[in-house]
């Protein structure tokens, strides 16, 4: 039977009218390395073959050969501007933490409609995930019986010195062997070039490039009228 060319077109369609609505979301400051963390992240996304894009909030301070490198693996790029706390709050503050107040501006792009900030508002309303999406790594060691890592889906490499493309396995906790597997996995995604990103399939071009492929008919879709 000659494929529903019509029907393919149709569907890439509507896929890609669903992604344009939703998108995930992270966060990138400075020009240090944790680009390669951000690239770990869309590959793993398309590992896992997702139809949603990845949004990167990024500082003015990230370096344009950065967003290149974020642009070219199919990140959607977007500058924010810093966001200052009070200067009385932060004497004592780390770097880091005052950096995060930044991520406020994440929920500007409202051509994405999912806003996680309000949690706050449906706080008696939500349903918290369990740990195999969103695993801390301490729970390892100060929670095992809690962990089934087998299943785990979302590692969040957070424990000092679990950065993959920074590890060295000399700081605590570091040296153990589960640490040392997800390490792997993670590298193991970052460099799979199978997973770099590929130019979105164009319904248009791909029903006009079906229809001059010899041997193959055209077979129009049943009106849904």
């Amino acid at each position: 039977m000659a494929p529903d060319i019509a029907t393919a077109a149709a569907n890439i369609n509507d896929a890609q009218a669903k992604a344009s609505k939703r998108a995930f979301v992270t966060f990138l400051a400075g020009n240090g390395d944790y680009v390669k963390g951000v690239v770990g992240l869309v590959k793993g996304l398309r590992k896992v073959k997702t139809i949603y894009p990845l949004v990167v909030a990024v500082l003015p301070d990230v370096p344009q050969e950065h967003r290149n490198i974020l642009t070219s693996q199919g990140c959607i790029v977007r500058e924010i501007q810093p966001v200052y706390p009070p200067e009385n709050q932060t004497q004592f503050a780390m770097a880091y933490y005052v950096i995060n107040y930044s991520k406020l501006r994440i929920w500007a792009p409202t051509s994405f409609a999912e806003q996680d900030y309000l949690n706050m508002y449906f706080k008696d309303k939500y349903k918290p995930i369990p740990n195999i999406y969103n695993l801390v790594l301490a729970m390892l060691w100060r929670h095992p019986e809690n962990v089934e890592l087998e299943k785990v889906k979302v590692v969040h490499y957070c424990a000092a010195g679990s950065k993959p493309w920074r590890y060295t396995g000399v700081e605590e906790n570091m040296e153990r062997e589960d640490i040392k597997m997800l390490v792997k996995k993670w590298w193991d995604i970052y460099e799979d070039e199978s997973l770099d990103y590929k130019e979105p399939v164009n319904a248009n071009r791909l029903t006009s490039a079906l229809l001059e492929a010899p041997g193959i008919n055209f077979v129009p879709a049943p009106s849904a009228a």
